[in-house]
């Protein structure tokens, strides 16, 4: 499939940092210290529903994800995974997959809208990207 025309959302672009490129998504982790949050992004321009994709990339996605939660849990150990399409501000299709802790900054609320984002420390970024990268090998 032509991926020449694929461009990333400025908004995640500016709100996310790049971990790895998956077989059709481009892994990103919210740059929000408060949760371990990662948004998968297929590499497909103009999708917007997980059914805008082929159902064999649809299967892939779900591979995808199955080893972000893995990883996830690797890294930070948690209480439950949220998994969800949301797409109202960002229209471009990203599934997002963030660890949740009870009593973290929104339990048990949704982590959208919960407050601002607290950005990573350089220190604590390259820590949590590298145990990220080692734990998708």
């Amino acid at each position: 499939m032509n991926t020449a025309a694929f461009a990333l959302d400025p908004r995640l672009q500016a709100d996310t940092r790049h971990v790895a490129m998956l077989p059709l998504c481009e892994l990103r982790l919210m740059d929000d210290a408060r949760y371990p949050w990662l948004i998968l992004v297929p590499r497909r321009a103009g999708m917007v529903e997980v059914s805008d994709l082929a159902e064999v990339e649809q299967s892939q996605l779900w591979r995808e994800a199955n080893q972000c939660v893995a990883a996830l849990r690797a890294v930070a150990p948690c209480d439950k995974l949220n998994l969800g399409a949301l797409g109202n501000i960002v229209r471009q299709l990203h599934l997002h997959v963030v660890a949740r802790t009870q009593g973290d900054a929104a339990w048990p609320g949704p982590v959208w809208g919960s407050g601002g984002a607290v950005p990573y420390a350089a220190d604590a970024l390259a820590t949590r990207l590298d145990a990220l990268r080692r734990a998708l090998a």
